[in-house]
């Protein structure tokens, strides 16, 4: 009896071992073959690692990128990553149980300039960006800023850095603080057309009108959001380099002072406009008084012009007639005394 149980028992453990065995062959072939295809969306690339390492292209990095000619030569030490395979858009792919598939979206996205990925309350909850400028004012930046993932240089957004979006922020964050801060406003090329005159009138006015309201960081910088937008775009090109992101385009749509700054800068302002109008009346009323003066020359130098002409006339002739012989020049006095004695009512001889 003690044998039968014996028995029993070591066909119920063998079945019990055969029952494990067949449900890990059923949830491996669920898991890793049936659930081991996988698919990329039109908008997304795909990185595939085994035991953690992804594929690499032999010899190549980002340093021989096009992305990467425009980092300096201590930027191309610290950030030469490797290419690795991409997996285009595409499918079923197929994945071994050691592999993992990193998908990413490299679709274009725009979000405010002051967004933190990391704290979503920084910044006024991601709506207004603090900055200092060169006079040690504060003030608040507005805008947006539109960046992609780079399809050439993964590696560095899935691997280089553990959150590329903080990253990327905080770079562009820092670049703008940096301008801010040393932001001067660029010479201005007064010159019109070739006339001395009138460039050296422009240049008075430059140095009166523009040089009233320069040197005040606030108003050189709403002046020049076009120029700072540049700026930025230039200085964040290495980022696509450095983190695999693409910034497309910043763009700062409003610069606003403290509120107890800006009725002294409204008022800054409104005198300056004064200023720039009484300038500009002047400078048109200059140019009018130029440009009569000019036309009363040309017009005192053409009437010359008709009177000497006659005179021209006459003296050409009458060399033609000395030309002819002596007596030609004495002939045409005579005629000419003749038609003036015709015209006139009276005549004086002298006798000899």
């Amino acid at each position: 009896m003690h044998n039968i149980w014996v028995e029993l028992r070591g066909l119920h453990a063998q079945g019990w071992l055969t029952g494990i065995a067949l449900g890990f062959l059923a949830w491996f072939v669920v898991r890793h073959v049936v659930f081991g295809f996988y698919t990329v969306d039109q908008n997304e690339r795909a990185v595939v690692t085994s035991f953690g390492k992804a594929k690499r292209i032999l010899g190549a990095t980002t340093v021989y990128t096009p992305e990467g000619a425009g980092m300096r030569d201590s930027e191309k030490e610290r950030y030469a990553y490797p290419q690795v395979e991409v997996v285009p858009p595409g499918g079923p792919y197929f994945r071994w149980p050691w592999q993992r598939v990193h998908k990413v979206s490299i679709a274009t996205r725009t979000v405010n300039m002051a967004w933190d990925p990391e704290h979503r309350a920084a910044n006024r909850n991601g709506t207004l960006l603090e900055a200092v400028t060169k006079d040690q004012l504060h003030v608040g930046l507005t805008g947006q800023i539109r960046f992609r993932v780079s399809e050439q240089n993964l590696y560095a957004y899935l691997f280089g850095v553990k959150n590329p979006p903080a990253h990327v922020m905080g770079f562009f964050i820092s670049v703008l603080r940096e301008r801010i801060a040393n932001f001067e406003q660029p010479p201005r090329a007064a010159v019109v057309g070739d006339d001395t005159e009138g460039r050296d009138l422009a240049l008075a006015t430059d140095r009166t009108g523009a040089s009233a309201i320069s040197g005040i960081s606030i108003n050189d910088l709403r002046k020049n959001l076009r120029a700072l937008n540049d700026m930025m775009d230039h200085e964040c090109a290495s980022s696509v380099a450095r983190y695999g992101v693409h910034l497309d385009a910043s763009l700062i749509t409003e610069i606003s002072p403290p509120p107890d700054v800006e009725s002294a800068l409204a008022a800054i302002n409104t005198a300056h406009n004064q200023v720039s109008s009484d300038i500009s009346l002047a400078q048109a009323a200059a140019d009018q008084r130029i440009v009569q003066s000019r036309r009363a020359v040309e017009i005192e130098t053409l009437r010359a012009q008709a009177e000497v002409e006659p005179l021209k006339a006459l003296a050409d002739q009458l060399a033609r007639l000395r030309d002819q012989g002596p007596d030609a020049l004495t002939t045409y006095l005579r005629n000419l005394k003749l038609g003036l004695y015709d015209k006139a009512d009276r005549a004086f001889v002298e006798v000899k």
